[in-house]
């Protein structure tokens, strides 16, 4: 089990636990099948499933989505689109909504004065017929007219008869559904269904004496079931018939001439939005493509000139604002390829220089240092202050001579003659070559070199001489500013990658200067001496050496707490690299150590919470101490110079002793040979 898991608890995930049947079974199994992370897991927006599915969803789209970000010329056609979209549906809304209200305003106006008409004729025809002696349709045997009976029918189809197909007529009465055969029963013409009238018009109607209007849906009865109901307009008024009765006479307009004309003007307006849209689309795509083509031609010349094709021009017609952006990327890319040849033709010119100035003075140098060492092997015959001058100058003459073979290599870098003589070496010859040929100078200075993950092989297709001259660099860089402290060189290897690390606890490094340390004849302090001749050459050619295997060369340091160098090289000559085997910030930066610090400390505030706390009763049955001095701790005094993560034991020295007066750290020369194995890290 993974460090810091534990079981689980009777009741989640993982332990059957005893569950009672019943109902609800199937709910709980729901709820831990969701709290168990299989759908969700530690209360993440997504558990696997939904991952999946969104995964599922999201993939046929990455390529429109990925369309749509890279084409400019795609996303302002579609807004063009929607915009005109949006524009068309509000006029047509609009325009609609005026012609609907036009129609059924001037269908209410006929609609009531028809109405208005029949309401007049039947009130007259009831007051004629009611007159005394009055008669309707007399005839010369004077028989009187018709009964009150059949007046309603003949009323209802005198009225109807004015407007066929144009409006229909229906005579009610408040007892009309349950007197059919009397004469206070529905009269409907053109086969109109009396139920079309709403209850809530016959009921203001009833109430009122001026005529009522109302939209309603118009049904059909009788001959004319198959006919479909149609939407129309009802008006009503009460009247009194023949007799003396009150009754409700209503007529209905059907408004299928009005739909039709809506639906004939909605067609229209449809298709008239739908070219427009059209029209507006392809003339968006026809304007923005005479302004997206030249920048495209611009980003695809720009490309161009990225990879080195310094001839590519854009072409220019016209002379509007595309033609003066055209003249003057020309223009730029012109300029930029002169300044580029003028820049080529000094470094080639400073190479050359360089070159020819480190073959030449070979010849010089080669005369001085025969000289020299005459003079130098002769300086016992001297007088003390010619033979001091003596040994200076034989010193320098070897840093004159380091410095022209540096010189010559990165010459040849720029020049781009280097050569890469790859073969599989193992690093750990490499490391111990390295540290037999710095070990006089970690003598001289204090310092103990130290090697940890040695304990495999670490192999990999490298040249042996530039590794090994890398190495050599970083290590002797290390001891120099390690003020007599520990160095410690670690190797690894994982996947396709070796590292070699190479760790001081000096100075350290300033914010920013991790990148600077790299450039050619910087340093840190411009005061320090180069005690060991260095030429200030060595870390620039290191990380060229790097690059040339396909490599890294990194830097990490913090003032007060050293530096890292790390050098990663891939195992074989072609593969890429992906990571390193060894951090770059290593494990007892001062980082890591308050972050370790503060883990601890809440780690320690945990458990401190955990403990019960305990009764006033069992606290006074504690046996208390008798009050007696305490005896004086002994604090043991820890070597500063072993500092925790670095690999090495903490040994803690021993009461009454001191430190070396000075400075260097003598606590790792007194662990016993036995006791050298427990140096190797973690």
């Amino acid at each position: 089990m993974a460090g810091g898991s534990a079981a689980p608890k009777p009741g989640e995930p993982g332990v059957r636990a005893e569950r009672a049947a019943g109902p609800g079974r199937a709910f709980q199994g729901y709820g831990r099948l969701f709290r168990g992370g299989r759908l969700l897991q530690d209360g993440s927006p997504g558990g696997p499933v939904l991952r999946l599915l969104v995964r599922w969803v999201r993939r046929p789209l990455l390529p429109a989505v990925r369309l749509w970000r890279r084409n400019i010329q795609l996303r302002v056609v579609a807004a063009t689109l929607l915009m005109s979209l949006g524009v068309v549906l509000l006029l047509g809304f609009v325009v609609i909504g005026q012609v609907r209200n036009g129609l059924l305003e001037a269908k209410e106006k006929a609609a009531q004065s028809q109405a208005a008409g029949g309401f007049t004729v039947a009130k007259e025809k009831a007051d004629a017929t009611a007159a005394p002696g009055g008669r309707e349709d007399g005839g010369a045997s004077g028989r009187p007219g018709r009964n009150s009976v059949n007046w309603r029918s003949d009323l209802v189809e005198q009225l109807a008869s004015g407007g066929p197909g144009a409006f229909n007529v229906v005579a009610l009465s408040p007892d009309s559904e349950d007197a059919a055969s009397t004469s206070r029963a529905p009269r409907v013409s053109g086969g109109v269904d009396f139920a079309s009238v709403p209850a809530d018009l016959r009921s203001a109607v009833a109430q009122g004496t001026g005529p009522f209007e109302t939209y309603a849906q118009i049904t059909y009865t009788g001959a004319t079931d198959d006919r479909e109901p149609e939407p129309g307009l009802i008006v009503g008024k009460r009247l009194n018939d023949v007799d003396g009765n009150a009754y409700e006479l209503y007529y209905l307009f059907p408004l299928t001439q009005e739909e039709q004309s809506l639906n004939l003007v909605k067609g229209t307006l449809a298709t008239a939005g739908l070219f427009v849209v059209v029209l507006l689309g392809a003339i968006a795509w026809l304007v923005v493509r005479q302004v997206v083509t030249p920048v495209r031609m611009a980003a695809g010349i720009a490309e161009r000139l990225s990879t080195g094709r310094l001839q590519e021009r854009m072409k220019v017609t016209g002379e509007d604002d595309i033609a003066r952006l055209g003249e003057a990327f020309n223009k730029m890319a012109q300029n930029l390829q002169l300044k580029i040849q003028q820049l080529e033709e000094l470094s080639r010119m400073q190479r050359r220089f360089v070159s020819d100035v480190s073959h030449e003075l070979r010849t010089p140098l080669t005369t001085v240092r025969m000289a020299a060492d005459v003079i130098h092997e002769a300086r016992a015959d001297f007088d003390p202050v010619t033979a001091r001058s003596a040994e200076l100058l034989g010193d320098q003459l070897d840093r004159f001579e380091s410095l022209l073979s540096d010189l010559l290599e990165i010459s040849r870098f720029d020049a781009g003659a280097a050569a890469l003589e790859a073969e599989p070496i193992d690093l750990r010859e490499v490391v111990r070559r390295v540290i037999g040929g710095a070990e006089p100078l970690a003598e001289r200075k204090g310092s103990r070199i130290r090697v940890l993950g040695d304990e495999q092989p670490v192999v990999a297709e490298a040249d042996a001489r530039r590794v090994e001259r890398v190495l050599r660099n970083l290590v002797v860089n290390a001891v120099e500013h390690g003020e007599g402290r520990d160095v410690v060189v670690r190797m690894g290897v994982a996947g396709g990658a070796v590292a070699v690390a190479v760790r001081d606890y000096g100075v350290g490094l300033k914010p920013g200067e991790a990148t600077r340390v790299f450039n050619r004849f910087w340093r840190a302090d411009p005061a320090r001496a180069r005690t060991t001749g260095g030429t200030g050459l060595g870390l620039s050619i290191a990380v060229e050496d790097a690059r040339l295997h396909g490599g890294w060369l990194q830097a990490w340091g913090e003032p007060g707490g050293g530096s890292q160098f790390r050098l990663t090289l891939p195992r074989t000559a072609d593969e890429a690299l992906r990571g390193s085997p060894i951090p770059l910030e290593p494990e007892d930066s001062r980082r890591n150590r308050e972050r370790v610090a503060a883990e601890d400390l809440k780690e320690s505030a945990h458990r401190l919470a955990s403990v019960p706390v305990q009764s006033r009763a069992d606290r006074s049955a504690l046996p208390v101490p008798s009050l007696m001095p305490a005896p004086p701790r002994t604090t043991a005094a820890v070597d500063p110079a072993a500092l925790p993560g670095s690999g090495a034991r903490v040994v803690a020295r021993p009461p009454g002793e001191r430190p070396a007066e000075d400075g260097s750290d003598d606590s790792a020369q007194q662990v016993p040979p036995e006791r050298e194995d427990t140096i190797r890290g973690r």
